[in-house]
């Protein structure tokens, strides 16, 4: 999983590569794109590291 994030006009901007489509844990949705988990970015805000979970699915 390759994710970029940065701060674009006071928005936060992730950009992350989508994966072929896989079921969830629960097996209810198709997961197209994860951190499988929490992530510490780069990106700071008040001098403290944004830390990002993320998960795109689809329904099947």
């Amino acid at each position: 999983m390759a994710m970029t994030v940065e701060i674009k006009d006071n928005k936060l901007c992730i950009e992350i590569d989508l994966e072929k489509p896989a079921p969830s844990a629960s097996g209810k949705t198709l997961v197209v794109a994860s951190t499988r988990g929490n992530a510490v970015t780069d990106v700071m805000v008040d001098g403290k590291p944004v830390t990002i979970g993320l998960n795109a699915y689809i329904k099947p």
